[in-house]
């Protein structure tokens, strides 16, 4: 059920996350964003620079999935998070634990769906 089309900006963005060299754009202005993004919607700036992502990021947010939309049927119950990451905020899966606590400090990683096979960002808890 994968479907292999490439979004090129995304999808750089999670083979950078699995070689271990995450990152986002920054604009002269100072504002980061996640790729794809050509243009800084804030300020209209489009010459944006690739900067290294910070390794740990801290939970904002969370939620548990208890009921699923068809394409995570599978991977339900799942914990969905927000995590800041320096400039950015990044939405996540948790792994690797059963409870999450706002504050607690996370590092960033992809794995595929149980259901279509897909990449997803997923985060772990740092010890």
């Amino acid at each position: 059920m994968r479907d292999d089309a490439r979004d090129d900006g995304y999808d750089d963005f999670l083979d950078a996350v699995e070689e271990g060299e995450p990152y986002y754009l920054e604009s002269p202005s100072g504002n980061g964003w996640l790729p794809p993004r050509a243009v800084d919607p804030e300020t209209g700036e489009t010459e944006l620079q690739e900067e290294d992502l910070p390794e740990r990021g801290e939970v904002l947010t969370h939620t548990t999935t208890h009921v699923s939309g068809p394409s995570f049927a599978d991977d339900a119950p799942y914990i969905v998070a927000v995590a800041s990451f320096g400039p950015v905020n990044i939405t996540g899966q948790m792994r690797e634990t059963e409870a999450v606590e706002i504050g607690q400090n996370v590092t960033l990683d992809v794995e595929r769906t149980e259901t279509t096979g897909d990449r997803v960002i997923v985060f772990r808890p740092v010890e």
